[in-house]
């Protein structure tokens, strides 16, 4: 039997609650057939399912003086997180439905990959009035869904403690910074597209065509997003966020999301 990969989550504060764990726990076991370890990093661990390893949230490891935890994912890439150092990891947010086979995250070669951001949104013209930006923006990568080896990538938890506060003054969110960093050092590969797709952009009919027909899954896709508004809640609680977005019939998201 090989040896078993890991799988990470992250749930602090009160927005997600142990019941979003366990149906992600739930999902995973669902669609990953080879030996696995569900861990779950949390302030709080009452009512996580035992099956689900929950672990204390792992120390940023900011300077004295520096309080600001916003970007504490990044602790994931201390060299000796949770003891799991030289594990391959994939790391998935909470806020995602699994919704097939999670095998080829862990069978595509290569040191890290993740989703690149712009996969994930329609195209944005406007942006190429700053050509420079624009390309960076189409570098980032979007860290709700990333494999790579435990330990292997500290350099970039170790340039944003250089200085925290150049780090996010530089860039907007943490995926900017991290993705700066893998692509820095030749580690920044994506996803293939049709992975992992967005709800809203991907699986509802565009515009007033989502009140002729209900949101399908695209062929070939393993994870549904949701990138911007409506978020997961809202879509399961049939909230569309604009009045020309009906949300419809979704049984088979909510399916996969019970796990």
């Amino acid at each position: 039997m090989s040896d078993p990969v890991l799988i990470l989550t992250m749930k602090w504060g009160t927005i997600y609650g142990a019941e979003d764990v366990n149906r992600l726990y739930r999902q995973v076991k669902r669609h990953l057939d080879r030996p696995h370890r569900f861990i779950c990093f949390t302030d709080d661990a009452a009512g996580i399912d035992p099956g689900v390893e929950a672990l204390p949230l792992p120390e940023l490891g900011l300077p004295k003086g520096h309080g600001d935890t916003r970007w504490r994912k990044l602790a994931l890439f201390r060299p000796d997180l949770g003891g799991f150092t030289g594990m391959t990891a994939l790391f998935l947010d909470l806020d995602l439905v699994v919704v097939d086979d999670l095998g080829p995250f862990f069978d595509l070669p290569g040191k890290f990959f993740i989703i690149r951001d712009d996969d994930l949104f329609r195209a944005k013209p406007l942006r190429k009035v700053n050509p420079g930006r624009d390309r960076f923006l189409h570098s980032v990568g979007n860290s709700s869904v990333f494999r790579y080896e435990v330990g292997a990538h500290s350099y970039i938890l170790d340039a944003y403690l250089a200085d925290p506060a150049a780090a996010t003054a530089g860039y907007e969110i943490s995926q900017q910074f991290q993705s700066a960093q893998l692509a820095a050092h030749g580690n920044l590969h994506y996803w293939p597209r049709e992975w992992c797709v967005s709800f809203k952009n991907h699986c509802v009919p565009r515009n007033l065509l989502s009140y002729l027909d209900d949101p399908k899954l695209p062929e070939g896709a393993r994870i549904v997003l949701f990138a911007g508004a409506p978020k997961m809640e809202d879509v399961f609680a049939g909230r569309g966020s604009k009045w020309y977005r009906r949300i419809g019939n979704i049984d088979w998201l909510r399916e996969a999301w019970q796990g």
